[in-house]
C-alpha cells in the first residue's frame, strides 16, 4: 500500500484532484458574478477589468485562507501562482457575461 507522506504524491491523490476541480468551479462562478456586476453597473474599458482583477484577488485570498489554510503548495501543483492565475476560460467567461448583462441592462441608453 502506498504511503501519502510524499507531498508530490498527495497532489495527484484522487480526493485532492477532485477538490482542485471544485476550486476551479469556484473561480468560474466568481468570474460569472463579476461579469454580471460589471455589466449591470455599466462599467466600461479598464474599470470592468479592474473589477475582474479585484474579484480574482479576493477569491484567491479566500481560497488561500480557508481552503488551503495558508499553504497552497501543499494542495495545488503550482502553489500560489496556480491559486492567483485567473485562467483563460475565466477571462472569456467574464467578458461574455459582462457584455451580455451590459447589453440587457443598458440597451436603450
Amino acid at each position: 500500500m502506498a504511503s501519502t507522506a510524499d507531498p508530490t504524491a498527495q497532489l495527484y491523490c484522487l480526493p485532492n484532484v477532485l477538490h482542485n476541480q471544485c476550486l476551479t468551479s469556484v473561480k468560474f462562478i466568481s468570474a460569472c458574478f463579476a461579469g454580471a456586476a460589471a455589466g449591470i453597473l455599466g462599467l466600461q474599458n479598464w474599470r470592468g477589468f479592474a473589477l475582474f482583477a479585484l474579484s480574482v484577488l479576493s477569491t484567491s485570498f479566500v481560497m488561500y485562507a480557508v481552503n488551503c489554510k495558508g499553504k497552497p503548495s501543499r494542495y495545488l501543483p503550482g502553489g500560489i501562482g496556480e491559486l492567483v492565475n485567473p485562467g483563460q476560460d475565466n477571462i472569456f467567461t467574464f467578458i461574455l457575461v459582462w457584455t451580455l448583462f451590459y447589453g440587457i441592462v443598458h440597451v436603450y441608453e
